[in-house]
């Protein structure tokens, strides 16, 4: 069993869940979507992360198709960020940074997951 994907996942899903938590706190009125799915791909990402501990091998898999599925939606939600910054809505900057930061950590999580690095 490789642990370092179980603890990457694990890292990983923390990660998300601080992310979520960070976006609903810098505007908790309009931005619960983020602490909802931060939150749940959060859980979701650590549990698949201790699921692979346990020796259930399926998650693995099901975790790298979280990172597939992730690294599409963070890209999808990122480029809405920066086209709504561009066109002059300057409250959409820190979503759109967060959401950026979000899409990294997925594609550095994903690429290690596919060379088979964790």
């Amino acid at each position: 069993m490789n642990t370092a994907f179980s603890r990457w996942m694990v890292l990983y899903g923390l990660f998300l869940i601080l992310a979520g938590m960070t976006g609903y706190l810098s505007n908790p009125e309009k931005a619960k979507t983020a602490l909802m799915s931060g939150g749940t791909f959060g859980i979701i990402s650590a549990v698949l992360g201790l699921l692979h501990a346990r020796g259930l091998q399926w998650a693995r898999t099901a975790g790298g198709g979280v990172l597939v599925f992730l690294a599409a939606v963070f890209s999808w939600r990122a480029a809405a960020g920066w086209i709504a910054f561009s066109a002059g809505k300057t409250e959409k900057l820190f979503a759109a940074v967060l959401i950026t930061v979000m899409l990294s950590a997925t594609l550095v999580s994903a690429a290690a997951f596919f060379r088979k690095k964790i």
